[in-house]
């Protein structure tokens, strides 16, 4: 068995991929529309998943239906979880593009950030904890994740 992909369903994929590509950092794959089934699929993979092209690394396929419909998350999914070299390079990148950190990285290793539709993604600070430090250690929650 290998895990191939998670599927998240988006309303507006060009915001989505505005937030998975140029914010959070992913790469595209590759793309498949559906004329018949009206629906576009686009897979995307982390810069540090080098097998991805060749299909070997995981993938997060984001399914926009051309009639879109409201999405709910429900209990059942939990979250995506990326490594990163530095949380709080990380973070501070994506503050700057106006992503809001909903669980800021006080501990030197976790956070979390929601993407436009409303999924939680956790994001884990690569090998040990980073020391502690403002603002980040300060920093409030917002909202839930």
């Amino acid at each position: 068995m290998r895990f191939l992909h998670t599927m998240v369903r988006v309303k507006d994929l060009e915001l989505s991929l505005d937030f998975y590509c140029h914010k959070l950092g992913l790469v595209e794959s590759h793309r498949m529309v559906s004329e018949a089934g009206r629906f576009t699929l686009v897979y995307l993979y982390a810069p540090g998943d080098v097998n991805a092209k060749e299909y070997l690394s995981p993938l997060l396929e984001l399914t926009y239906n051309w009639d879109t419909e409201d999405y709910t998350g429900g209990t059942v999914f939990g979250h995506l979880a990326f490594e990163v070299d530095d949380i709080y390079a990380t973070c501070e990148r994506l503050i700057e593009q106006e992503v809001v950190i909903n669980r800021p990285p006080r501990d030197g290793y976790m956070a979390f950030i929601k993407s436009p539709d409303g999924i939680s993604i956790e994001l884990l600070q690569k090998g040990a904890k980073l020391e502690p430090s403002e603002p980040w250690v300060s920093m409030q929650n917002v909202g839930s994740w």
